[in-house]
């Protein structure tokens, strides 16, 4: 007969699947969109051998889906809750762990002391969008952009910044984003651009919680 125990020992297989930060890095390139092993691979800084090793980890725990395409196995998240519940364990890390807060603060050292790169909220994106105030800059790479995008974002991959300025508007706050709370592409875009005289900032988020909101997305 089933006990409650065997259903929190399952339980913990997900929480165990978790508790790897290559494996975190892994789930939130996938939730940019479905990926082969070998991009994952780079983007963890792994070996293809032990990517694979932890796509497996996460796929016995039901977080990642794989389906072959040719030769190459293509690997997607199972639920778009995943991102959800990797916002909740940042939450619960950044308000109970000072080790967090410490690592954070020196992630984003560049910010300056008078505010003027804090990060954009949700709901003030939302709003200076709607106002036609703020024009969005996406500083993914160029497959993640086509995989999906907050609507109307203009791509320019974050090597590709200082060559392609004419593609931003001078007559609006401009707001990048990238993968997610922690990506520093959004970061390093917006202390660039500020030097050039643009009036920029960074959203707070990125794409995966965008859209885990319900947001639209193109």
């Amino acid at each position: 007969m089933t006990s409650q125990q065997d259903l929190l020992d399952t339980l913990a297989q997900v929480a165990r699947a978790l508790g790897n930060g290559h494996r975190l890095a892994l789930l939130e390139r996938l939730a940019q969109g479905e990926a082969p092993v070998e991009t994952l691979a780079t983007i963890a800084n792994l070996t293809i051998g032990n990517a694979s090793q932890h796509l497996q980890h996460l796929r016995r725990a039901g977080l990642v889906t794989a389906q072959r395409s040719g030769k190459q196995m293509i690997y997607r998240l199972t639920d778009e809750r995943i991102v959800t519940l990797m916002g909740l364990l940042r939450q619960v890390a950044e308000t109970n762990l000072a080790e967090m807060e410490r690592l954070v603060s020196r992630l984003f050292a560049g910010d300056d002391a008078d505010g003027a790169l804090e990060a954009v909220s949700r709901d003030a994106l939302l709003a200076g969008l709607a106002s036609g105030e703020v024009a969005l800059l996406d500083v993914r790479p160029e497959e993640e952009y086509e995989a999906g995008h907050l609507p109307e974002a203009i791509n320019i991959p974050l090597e590709q910044l200082e060559a392609m300025l004419d593609k931003l508007p001078k007559d609006r706050e401009i707001v990048a984003y990238c993968r997610g709370p922690y990506c520093v592409l959004s970061h390093e875009a917006v202390q660039r651009l500020r030097q050039l005289g643009y009036r920029v900032r960074r959203f707070e988020e990125g794409y995966p919680e965008w859209k885990a909101a319900g947001l639209p997305v193109a």
